[in-house]
């Protein structure tokens, strides 16, 4: 549930965004506060994922162990999440998508990526009452680094692509959503300088 401040403001932009972080460190408030502030779409990993699940008629703790097995489950939802970016990349109109892989899936095509964390035990707190999600949280966290970088050569340690990073443990949720708005204002497309280039990821 996006912040009840977000509601107050409102932005005129036609900036691709991508939100990125682990689970609890608030990603999916702040993308869904963003997509209010500018009156756009969104799309979360995390829906595309129980997406998924309900395909394939699973539970989310079955799916999470589907793709322990294999990199079927991660790839296929990769694809979904690239093909989205490549969508709205293309459409010169604002659009947030919030995932893991966000900021890479959606490579040259976003505007402006941008990256969440908190410590483990804030991240942990915040996610205890998920359905299903606090238990597999830290299991599916630790495998994650590890497979991502087998498929795709990547390190989630990374941060050096991201033009904006935000420990949400120091900050509460209308203020990290104030911080990402005021960046998205200030943002001049003809002055920008400053992005670092992404290849497409082969999913």
């Amino acid at each position: 549930m996006a912040p009840s401040n977000a509601a107050d403001r409102r932005i005129d932009s036609n900036l691709f965004v991508t939100v990125s972080g682990p689970p609890g460190c608030g990603a999916t408030t702040l993308s869904e506060a963003l997509a209010d502030a500018m009156d756009c779409g969104c799309v979360s990993g995390g829906d595309i994922f129980r997406e998924i699940a309900a395909d394939r008629d699973m539970s989310l703790s079955q799916l999470v162990a589907k793709a322990g097995e294999t990199d079927e489950i991660d790839r296929a939802l990769d694809r979904r999440l690239q093909t989205i970016a490549e969508k709205w990349g293309a459409a010169n109109r604002a659009f947030v998508l919030e995932s893991r892989l966000a900021g890479w899936l959606a490579g040259n095509r976003a505007d402006l990526r941008i990256r969440l964390d908190a410590p483990e035990e804030v991240r942990l707190q915040r996610t205890e009452d998920r359905e299903e999600w606090a238990a597999e949280m830290q299991v599916r966290e630790v495998i994650e680094k590890q497979r991502y970088e087998s498929y795709y050569g990547i390190d989630l340690d990374d941060q050096s692509f991201y033009d904006l990073t935000i420990n949400t443990g120091r900050w509460t949720p209308e203020s990290t959503v104030e911080v990402v708005l005021t960046a998205i204002e200030q943002y001049e497309p003809e002055l920008d300088e400053g992005a670092f280039p992404t290849p497409d990821l082969d999913v």
